[in-house]
């Protein structure tokens, strides 16, 4: 068993408010994406607000736009392989049409067995990645960096959405 665990923090600013039609083939595929994360291999958790998904979870009070997800997983390789080999590469590849583009929209960090991220720390793991780029604190799939407790980092996760 891993003493550590993979988590991330995905972030973004919709183009429109969840509730407009321009938004409405996103939400039309959150339980669909959400409950094929859930049965992924290496799934550990996912945020979710009041219904099964984080869309009601405002990461910053002044832009009620600003959506995110975080989810832990076993590994970078189980997490890869529900990203990039699955069928959210599908979703992920309109997300244009749903959301503005941004320069960093993720973040990766490791977190101790059993540990359940809360949004603020994600929000930080995004700053920290901002400012500093890749470090063992925050890093992307192409810059991994070893959990604490490993030898060697893992490969990095070059797959492309588009």
């Amino acid at each position: 068993m891993n003493s550590f665990h993979l988590a991330e923090i995905n972030i973004g600013r919709f183009r429109a408010p969840v509730s407009d039609p321009m938004i409405a083939d996103f939400v039309a595929n959150l339980d669909r994406i959400n409950a094929l994360a859930d049965g992924s291999p290496g799934f550990i958790w996912r945020l979710t607000g009041e219904g099964n998904n984080a869309t009601d979870i405002q990461p910053d009070a002044n832009d009620p736009l600003m959506a995110l997800n975080m989810s832990v997983w076993e590994s970078s390789q189980a997490l890869g392989a529900f990203v990039y080999r699955s069928d959210h590469l599908t979703v992920m590849r309109r997300r244009a049409e749903w959301f503005e583009k941004m320069e960093l929209y993720m973040a990766l960090w490791w977190v101790p067995a059993g540990h359940i991220p809360t949004v603020e720390e994600g929000m930080a793991k995004v700053e920290t990645l901002r400012r500093m780029g890749p470090t063992a604190e925050a890093f992307t799939f192409r810059d991994p960096f070893p959990a604490p407790d490993a030898i060697e980092a893992p490969q990095p996760v070059l797959d492309e959405c588009a």
